[in-house]
């Protein structure tokens, strides 16, 4: 279903602006910790200990906050670690993790890092107040396939002693839903070849995953197939009996720009499931 977004999201982007400026004007800023190395330094090499690190912001007072695991865009092969504005000073905890990166590293390194992160998140956040049922992982793009294979595919925190049916949700923004086009490219499939394999999250749906909000932008102006796919995964999912997959196409914006107002609902997703828990 294709949403035109900025009709429809004009009442509510007006009320979470308003929200964002009382809660700018009631709290100087969230608590920031950075750099935080989210590996066992024993036995890393020097790119793991450069990259393999995350930022966490977390709200000042709080207690029992829900936490947003955040990984970055840049086709597996670039990009940096960075708190989403939206997401800023929102009663939320933002970890936001870098990850090893092409062509220094190939896969499954990239999902092994994200698996990490995740796994830092859940037996630490405790300590900085927040609630460890609450913990929902997002990203954009290549960060969104990087969201999609850990809720997915559970062998990736299960190697951490985490069953990823423990997540609160998962909210992929223009992510991958078939095997990554970095990782096609490092076995030598061009990249409008489309496969679904052990790398694909479309591989391993499955009814009792977590919850789950799609978000794309505009079919005519993302990257190729990009909502197509998503579409498809969202079927799928259907079909295999998950009771809670949600997708959104945000019409008029690109690749680039839905990632604004895709944090927007994902704000809202984790409010919703909220009220509901």
């Amino acid at each position: 279903m294709k949403w035109d977004f900025h009709r429809a999201f004009r009442s509510r982007f007006l009320a979470a602006t308003l929200c964002l400026l009382l809660a700018l004007t009631a709290s100087a800023a969230d608590r920031l910790k950075k750099d935080i190395l989210y590996r066992d330094a024993a036995d890393l090499d020097p790119y793991q200990i450069e990259r393999c690190r995350l930022d966490l912001s977390y709200p000042k007072g709080a207690e029992g906050f829900a936490t947003v695991v955040w990984f970055h865009a840049g086709g597996l092969s670039s990009g940096e670690k960075y708190f989403p504005p939206e997401l800023q000073d929102s009663g939320l905890a933002v970890a936001a993790a870098n990850y090893r990166l092409h062509p220094q590293v190939e896969h499954p390194a990239y999902i092994e890092d994200a698996a990490a992160a995740v796994a830092w998140v859940f037996k630490n956040i405790e300590q900085y107040g927040g609630d460890k049922s609450r913990i929902f992982v997002a990203g954009h793009s290549a960060g969104g396939y990087l969201t999609l294979m850990l809720g997915m595919d559970k062998r990736w925190l299960a190697a951490h002693g985490i069953d990823a049916d423990q997540l609160a949700g998962l909210i992929p923004l223009s992510g991958h839903s078939i095997t990554h086009f970095t990782i096609r490219k490092e076995r030598g499939i061009p990249g409008h070849q489309a496969i679904i394999d052990e790398f694909a999250p479309q591989f391993h749906v499955r009814p009792e995953a977590p919850p789950i909000l799609l978000i794309t932008g505009d079919r005519d102006l993302e990257l190729l197939g990009r909502y197509e796919e998503n579409a498809y995964f969202w079927r799928m999912m259907q079909e295999v009996g998950h009771s809670s997959t949600d997708i959104h196409e945000l019409e008029g914006f690109d690749h680039g720009t839905m990632v604004g107002p895709g944090c927007v609902l994902l704000r809202e997703f984790i409010l919703q499931r909220d009220k509901k828990s």
